[in-house]
């Protein structure tokens, strides 16, 4: 079974978000932006939810700091407990003070390697993968909206598009496999 997705390219992030705000406003259902840049207020324009990735990295920062006071509690003071500038290594919290800049490191080291790898898998961003990008031309200056047709007069929409200040339309057959 095909469906039919229509591409409409534009060529200014304004009318895009102009174009956004219009097509959703006629109830039309936008499946996918593609863009050279990010284009700020489209996430709200299209209508996605806010992103959760903060709080992944919150979690993965204090993964890295559990990590580092572990760490230098075992190193510093029960394994191997050493006289360092006359600080004493009998208790973690006497030594805390030298132990910061290393806590705050390891915070950072793990949020930001942690949030990397999250970002490519949310993403599927394999190493090697294809790209999916249906028109090379919106890595360098255009912008296309990938807009379903779906239960909707194609002319119809075609005629909206270039209304809403769509350089160029493309009407495209994707095969859905059941």
């Amino acid at each position: 079974m095909a469906a039919n997705t229509i591409h409409a390219i534009y060529t200014d992030d304004d009318v895009l978000m102009n174009a956004v705000k219009q097509t959703r406003a006629e109830n039309y259902r936008i499946s996918e932006i593609y863009t050279p840049f990010p284009v700020h207020g489209l996430d709200e324009a299209v209508g996605l939810a806010p992103t959760r990735l903060a709080i992944t990295a919150f979690l993965y920062g204090l993964v890295g700091f559990t990590v580092a006071v572990a760490m230098m509690n075992y190193i510093m003071i029960q394994d191997w407990p050493q006289n360092i500038g006359g600080k004493p290594s009998f208790t973690f919290y006497q030594n805390m003070p030298a132990f910061i800049p290393i806590m705050f490191e390891l915070t950072v080291f793990f949020a930001g390697h942690l949030m990397v790898i999250t970002f490519y898998m949310r993403s599927r961003l394999w190493p090697f993968k294809k790209a999916e990008n249906p028109d090379l031309r919106t890595t360098d200056d255009h912008f296309l909206m990938e807009v379903d047709a779906e239960n909707h007069d194609v002319e119809k929409l075609t005629q909206f598009l270039y209304k809403t200040g769509a350089s160029e339309i493309n009407l495209i057959q994707i095969e859905q496999d059941h």
